[in-house]
C-alpha cells in the first residue's frame, strides 16, 4: 500500500482521512475501531496503517452519540474488603474488555445501591452489575423503562416478586446447596456443637447459606448450637468469636462461618487470642474459597464458588439483554459450587462413611 504526502495535513485527523489515505469507505474505518464489528483483515490493516500514519485515535464519546451505545458497563461494589470482591472485579472487567465493552466503577458503602444507579443512569451506561449489593423495585422499574439491564452478581432482588423484572436478572453460585453440603460434612464428622457466624443480615447470600445450614443440620437431628453475626467485616467477625467462646462456658466444637474474609479473623482470633487449637479444639469452615484459602497459614476447608462460571454466565446476560430488542424477562441463573476439604476440620476417623466425605464433588451444573 502507498501514501502520499501527509504533511502540512490538519492535526484534528477524522476518519474521512483516514479512509481517504486508506482508499477505503468511511464506514469501514467505523467497523475497523468498532470492538465485534465485522471487516475483512485486508482492510482492516490498511486502515490501521493508514490511522498509524496520521496518528489517529478514535473517539468513543462521539461515536457513542451517532450509535447511541457508550459500551460502557457501570459496575457497583461494596465490601471490596472481602476478598471474593477484588478477584471479582479483575475477572468481569477482563471478561467485559473481551466483548468491547470498559467499567466504569462504583463503591457502595450500603446494601442498597439506589442513590449511585441514580448517578450511574447519567453516564448513559449501556448496562449496570451489582455485585455484593442490591437496588429498590422501584429503581429496577426506572432501568428497565430505560432499556438499561441489569445483572445483580452474588445477590438476588429483595423483593422476590422483582425478579420478574424486565431489566433484572441475577447471578449467584448455590448458596442454599452450600449450607447444606456443610452442615452435613459437619454433622458426619463428628461434631456436636456446631456455631455459625452470619455475614449481612439482610444480604441474600446471607439467608440462603444459612438456610441451607440450619435445613442440614435438622435432617442430622440436631440444631445450630451457637450464633452471632460479622456481618462481613473482619473486626465484627472477631467480636463474634470472642461472643461464642465467653470464658467459664462451653464453647463450640465447629465454626460455620459465612465467608473466608470472616473465618480468617475467627481462625486468627481462635488460636492468637484464646489460645485454642484449630483443629483439635474447634473446627472451622468458610465459604468463597478465594486463592488466601489455601495458604499454609489457614489451609481452610471451605465452600467453592465458581467464580470464573459466575462471570461468564453474567457476561452472557448483559450480551443477550443487550442484543434482545423484545426485552424478554430477566433470568435468575444459580451455579452449582463445592466443597474444598483442608485441614481446618477435625475428621473423626471411626465414621463409616468417612471414605464418602473425601470424595470430589461432581461438576458444578447451572441452573435456571
Amino acid at each position: 500500500m502507498k501514501f502520499g504526502m501527509i504533511e502540512g495535513m490538519k492535526n484534528n485527523i477524522t476518519s474521512i482521512d483516514v479512509a481517504r489515505l486508506a482508499q477505503v469507505s468511511q464506514s469501514a474505518v467505523s467497523r475497523t475501531f468498532t470492538p465485534g464489528a465485522s471487516v475483512a483483515e485486508a482492510t482492516r490493516a490498511k486502515v490501521l496503517e493508514a490511522a498509524l500514519r496520521l496518528n489517529y485515535r478514535p473517539n468513543a464519546h462521539a461515536r457513542s452519540l451517532i450509535t447511541g451505545k457508550s459500551r460502557i458497563i457501570g459496575l457497583v461494589l461494596s465490601y471490596l474488603e472481602n476478598l471474593f470482591y477484588p478477584a471479582a472485579l479483575q475477572r468481569l472487567s477482563e471478561r467485559l474488555q473481551k466483548d468491547g465493552y470498559h467499567v466504569l466503577l462504583f463503591i457502595n458503602q450500603t446494601s442498597n445501591a439506589d442513590d449511585l444507579v441514580t448517578e450511574i443512569l447519567q453516564y448513559h451506561v449501556d448496562g449496570i452489575i451489582l455485585a455484593a449489593t442490591t437496588l429498590s423495585s422501584d429503581l429496577a422499574r426506572n432501568c428497565a423503562d430505560a432499556n438499561i439491564p441489569v445483572v445483580l452478581f452474588n445477590r438476588v432482588m429483595g423483593n422476590s416478586g422483582s425478579n420478574n423484572l424486565q431489566s433484572v436478572s441475577s447471578v449467584r453460585s448455590d448458596n442454599l446447596s452450600g449450607g447444606k453440603e456443610i452442615a452435613n460434612f459437619l454433622a458426619k464428622s463428628g461434631h456436636k456443637r456446631i456455631a455459625y457466624i452470619a455475614g449481612n443480615e439482610e444480604s441474600s447470600t446471607n439467608l440462603e447459606r444459612e438456610r441451607g445450614f440450619r435445613e442440614g443440620l435438622a435432617e442430622h437431628g440436631t440444631h445450630i448450637w451457637g450464633r452471632a453475626t460479622g456481618n462481613y467485616e473482619f473486626a465484627q467477625a472477631r467480636l463474634a468469636t470472642l461472643e461464642l467462646f465467653k470464658p467459664g462456658q462451653e464453647h463450640p466444637d465447629a465454626i460455620f462461618v459465612a465467608s473466608d474474609h470472616m473465618a480468617f479473623s475467627v481462625m486468627d482470633t481462635l488460636r492468637f487470642e484464646l489460645g485454642l487449637r484449630i483443629p483439635e479444639d474447634v473446627s472451622v469452615v468458610g465459604f468463597d474459597n478465594v486463592p488466601q484459602a489455601e495458604w499454609g497459614a489457614y489451609e481452610l476447608t471451605t465452600f467453592n464458588q465458581p467464580l470464573d462460571q459466575m462471570v461468564e454466565a453474567t457476561a452472557s446476560l448483559l450480551q443477550e439483554r443487550l442484543s434482545d430488542k423484545e426485552k424478554s424477562a430477566g433470568k435468575n441463573i444459580v451455579i452449582s459450587g463445592e466443597l474444598i476439604i483442608r485441614k481446618s476440620v477435625k475428621i473423626i476417623p471411626e465414621k463409616p462413611d468417612q471414605k464418602v466425605l473425601a470424595k470430589a464433588t461432581p461438576k458444578p451444573k447451572i441452573k435456571t
